[in-house]
């Protein structure tokens, strides 16, 4: 048995890639793709720096489209964008479980360059919790 995820967000940059990175690390069974409505076409290197210093190296994925996932069929479509300023997107392909799992875009964060630190990791540590939750109390299950 294989799963298909599909983790959306605005830029595909940043929370996206993290939750991408977490996820994959969780399970073999586990297919990943990770994708956004404005897609960037390149990752936060902050956020490819804190998961490199946890172990799950980011820096071989790609910012997608989300038009690259449409006419494919998903176990599970996860958006991960936070704030009430950001447009979340619709995903309108074939989908058996949509969920919502929000974080604060820690691009977006103001102050010191330690302060604004401080955010990657708190984010990346939300996102690390939060999945894994996901996993052991959705996916692992079904998975058997």
């Amino acid at each position: 048995m294989e799963m298909k995820v599909l983790i959306l967000c605005t830029g595909n940059s940043c929370r996206s890639q993290m939750a991408h990175g977490f996820l994959k690390t969780f399970d073999k069974r586990i297919q990943v793709e990770s994708a956004g409505t404005e897609a960037s076409g390149k990752l936060n290197h902050k956020a490819v720096e804190v998961m490199k210093e946890i172990g799950i190296d980011i820096s071989d994925h790609r910012s997608d489209s989300v038009e690259k996932y449409l006419d494919q069929e998903w176990d599970y479509v996860i958006t991960v964008c936070g704030g009430a300023n950001e447009n979340c997107p619709a995903f309108l392909g074939k989908v058996k479980n949509r969920l919502h799992m929000g974080y604060d875009d820690p691009s977006h964060a103001v102050g010191t360059p330690e302060f604004i630190q401080s955010e990657y990791y708190r984010v990346r540590d939300e996102i690390k919790e939060g999945f894994t939750k996901f996993y052991l109390e959705e996916l692992k299950p079904k998975l058997g």
